[in-house]
């Protein structure tokens, strides 16, 4: 049997386990007013407090986001799982309200390289020059080379500064690794402003790529004077073998229409939900063909102890700001 993607979009899906005390905001269209609206969960239904915040950067600039969303008063939409049930693409009613991303007028920006796995990925996809069948042996030779547990190592420290000599001389050092255990992290603009698509969306993928993944991220809002606010997630589309072409190409393999996949809900810190629960996090990723095909797998947890310090990084985080 086949499952509709409308399946998928049910509450008990895509809300979290404590849902009832979470300040979770998200934006729906409204077909009666031809545009959109910020929205908040009570209880089991979505309420439109855009006369209060206008627009989900508004909300995220208070002092207070959660604090200030349950202060709205707010208008009644409906119920959460008919407006979930009317988002997904292939069963769409244009004129019922629908999920739209989480976000609108924040700058969608990316840490690249952000974890050891990750980063002599992108070294692998530089040496392969975007050939797929070349990657595997690439791959045995990097790791022999490099290693693949730098965990550890801090970025930027003597200790890898002593490294990248090492590589340097051995003809092994990549751009990846400057920012992967070098002195800056490297950040890039993910997607347009307003560009994001959220669930129940169809994501994009360039016809010109034949070597590409999803990648399931956690984002983090972020305001304009740098101060985290709160997370949902993401799925990075990302075509490899453009980026393993040049990295002067990395807009190219990321920015793609509906290549930025956001959502369902911003989740507001409150004293219920920090940071802290962010970094201990585990994010894990399905795929499912209409053939039949399944994949499952590549869960990973933030480790709070690499958190701290200028040179942190943060493992697949997207900052909206």
């Amino acid at each position: 049997m086949t499952l509709k993607l409308s399946d998928h979009l049910k509450p008990e899906k895509v809300l979290p386990r404590d849902h009832a005390k979470a300040a979770l905001a998200g934006r729906v269209w409204r077909p009666d007013f031809d545009g959109p609206s910020i929205v908040t969960l009570r209880g089991a239904e979505l309420f439109d407090i855009s006369a209060d915040y206008p627009t989900m950067r508004d909300l995220c600039e208070a002092p207070d986001p959660a604090k200030a969303m349950r202060a709205a008063k707010g208008e009644a939409l409906g119920k959460l799982a008919d407006i979930l049930a009317n988002t997904a693409v292939d069963q769409r009613d244009a004129k019922l309200p629908f999920l739209l991303a989480p976000v609108d007028l924040q700058a969608v920006k990316a840490a690249g390289v952000t974890f050891a796995i990750s980063m002599l990925e992108r070294v692998i996809e530089e040496r392969a020059r975007g050939d797929y069948n070349a990657a595997a042996e690439i791959r045995k030779t990097v790791k022999e080379l490099v290693g693949d547990d730098l965990k550890k190592l801090k970025p930027g420290s003597e200790q890898a500064m002593r490294l990248k000599e090492t590589l340097i001389a051995q003809g092994a050092w990549s751009q990846y690794l400057e920012v992967g255990i070098g002195p800056d992290a490297e950040v890039f603009t993910k997607a347009q402003v307003m560009s994001s698509i959220g669930t129940g969306a169809d994501g994009g993928l360039h016809a010109m790529s034949t070597w590409n993944n999803p990648e399931p991220e956690v984002v983090l809002a972020v305001t304009s004077k740098g101060r985290i606010v709160g997370a949902t997630l993401g799925n990075d589309i990302n075509l490899r073998d453009v980026e393993g072409r040049s990295a002067l190409l990395l807009s190219k393999a990321k920015d793609n229409n509906a290549s930025c996949s956001i959502g369902p809900f911003l989740r507001f810190f409150d004293a219920d939900f920090s940071l802290d629960d962010v970094r201990q996090a585990t994010v894990t990723l399905e795929v499912e063909g209409p053939e039949g095909y399944k994949l499952k797998g590549g869960s990973f947890s933030f480790d709070s102890s690499d958190m701290s310090g200028k040179t942190t990084r943060h493992p697949v985080v997207r900052a909206l700001n």
